[in-house]
């Protein structure tokens, strides 16, 4: 597992971001091509409907693109997300990550991001790293994966403290990973 790339960048407001802002959670970093654009808004807005459930798990999400503060500004207000997009227009971050690219359009060349995003946990490090996402299909993926990490952590938990310590496990996660396996 690698340690994420550190970055300071700005969100809509203008407000300077960095990675070390967020330790102690688990941070969602999505990198997309372009506000306003068909795929980017499905993404955004399946991301603001799991925000709640993502934040219960102590997951940050952080939308990244080589748009402008403005863009990310008008973006935000016509889709009413509830997370920070942060702007990279010098595209450091973007080349950092990997995630500026080669890509083509009608047999025409350009660069641009590929839609990948990063799940980084609470130290800084990343725990998964997601390749060519499906839009409509990612946040919802997010979430699955977070909530069996959660049930995997549980699942170690328990085998770790003896029947008779005393202990009584009374937090019951929303994944139902956790009830089908008979952990609760």
């Amino acid at each position: 597992m690698n340690k994420a790339p550190l970055f300071t960048l700005p969100d809509q407001d203008g407000t300077l971001h960095t990675l070390a802002d967020y330790r102690g959670k688990k941070v969602l970093l999505y990198f997309y091509p372009k506000d306003m654009t068909e795929g980017c808004t499905i993404e955004a807005e399946g991301f603001r409907d799991a925000w709640k459930d993502l934040a219960t798990h102590s997951v940050v999400v952080l939308g990244v693109s080589v748009d402008s503060v403005d863009s990310h500004k008008k973006f935000c207000d016509k889709h009413a997300l509830n997370f920070p997009l942060l702007s990279d227009e010098k595209k450091e971050v973007v080349k950092e990550y990997g995630v500026w690219v080669e890509k083509s359009m009608y047999g025409k060349k350009y660069m641009g991001i590929q839609r990948d995003s990063f799940l980084i946990d609470e130290e800084g490090t990343i725990i998964k790293h997601y390749v060519k996402v499906k839009p409509e299909e990612h946040p919802r993926e997010v979430l699955k994966d977070v909530e069996n990490m959660l049930c995997g952590a549980l699942n170690r938990f328990q085998r770790r403290v003896p029947r008779d310590s005393g202990w009584v496990l009374r937090y019951a996660p929303t994944a139902q990973c956790c009830t089908r396996r008979g952990l609760f």
